[in-house]
């Protein structure tokens, strides 16, 4: 009775999202997506050359492993609760490490040697929240946000007049920091940059409170200048999942095609309706324009990344599995070079 629930239930939601969708361009085919590893609530995927995809183990306080032949390995025990991965262009492993109180609550660098550089740690000698997502420019300027989710009593960085921030921040370099985004969004937690390095894209999801109470779950797209800095008064609304579950990671494509992990299948209420925006990934023009929604048949969806030798995969952290799923474009990186 639940699986038939839950399959009508899926096909009103596709048929929902993709009201006034045009398919004569589709980037990807649905019924590509394939589970490529079950290990429990995966997060940060990142993509290497060398055929490995490495992920976040959230619960487990690990980073993952999944080799060219489809076998799972544990990289990094314990990984500082570890969230968004990213590879900088020397091919190293940038981690946010920040899934709970107990973390590290900060941004770290693994050498080709194996050894930890702490690249930030703090902002005027205090802890961040808890350091969610990443994303590198071609200066190897590194961005990250920073929310706080669920336990908010122990939240240090705040403005003049005693209210805590949750923002954006640039790295320059090891314990160099500048804060690029305070108030200007209401919860930091994807994020990604253009390819020409015009715009920065930031996912704003507050999930963990009713809508009706205040908190975005919209992305927004901020004017990057070139010195790293963020024109803030640029803030443009992309997208907007309304009561739905909002935007978490996200991916770009080489021509600015933003693939955004949002939505749920069923409700999560009070905080999470589920009444149009449905499990999946939802392919944005730089517009803001829904090109494509990709269903993905579980909750909860995280995070993506291209990959493959062609980069054409797209790989899903969702649930307790990592998913893959062939595109028609390729993704953008800076490592591996997509010039």
């Amino acid at each position: 009775m639940r699986l038939t629930r839950y399959i009508l239930f899926t096909v009103t939601c596709v048929i929902a999202v993709l009201a006034g969708v045009s398919h004569a361009d589709d980037i990807a085919d649905p019924a590509s997506l394939k589970a490529e590893g079950r290990v429990a609530f995966t997060e940060g995927p990142a993509w290497h050359p060398s055929g490995n995809v490495y992920f976040s183990d959230i619960v487990n306080n690990r980073i993952m492993r999944r080799d060219r032949t489809g076998v799972i390995h544990v990289y990094r025990t314990p990984s500082g609760r570890s969230n968004g991965l990213l590879f900088d262009s020397q091919g190293r492993l940038l981690a946010c490490e920040g899934g709970g109180l107990e973390s590290n609550r900060r941004v770290t660098r693994t050498e080709l040697d194996g050894t930890i550089t702490v690249l930030a740690d703090g902002f005027n000698g205090h802890k961040f929240n808890s350091p969610n997502d990443l994303t590198i420019d071609s200066q190897g300027r590194v961005y990250f946000t920073d929310p706080r989710y669920r336990d908010r009593s122990d939240m240090q960085i705040r403005d003049s007049s005693g209210e805590p921030i949750e923002g954006v921040y640039r790295i320059d370099g090891p314990g160099r920091v500048r804060q690029i985004i305070a108030h200007e969004v209401d919860r930091p937690n994807g994020i990604c940059i253009s390819p020409d390095e015009k715009y920065l894209y930031v996912a704003d999801n507050v999930n963990d409170g009713p809508r009706g109470q205040g908190g975005n779950r919209k992305l927004w797209r901020f004017g990057l200048q070139d010195d790293g800095s963020v024109d803030r008064e640029s803030r443009k609304l992309m997208f907007d999942w309304g009561t739905d579950r909002g935007p978490d990671g996200m991916a770009i494509d080489r021509d600015g095609r933003i693939y955004v992990a949002a939505g749920f299948n069923f409700p999560n209420l009070p905080r999470e309706t589920a009444t149009k925006y449905r499990a999946g990934i939802y392919v944005l023009a730089d517009s803001g324009e829904l090109l494509q929604f990709i269903p993905v048949p579980v909750d909860m969806i995280t995070n993506c990344t291209f990959g493959g030798n062609d980069m054409k995969t797209l790989f899903i952290t969702a649930g307790h599995k990592l998913w893959s799923l062939r595109t028609t474009a390729a993704g953008y990186h800076v490592f591996p070079s997509s010039n």
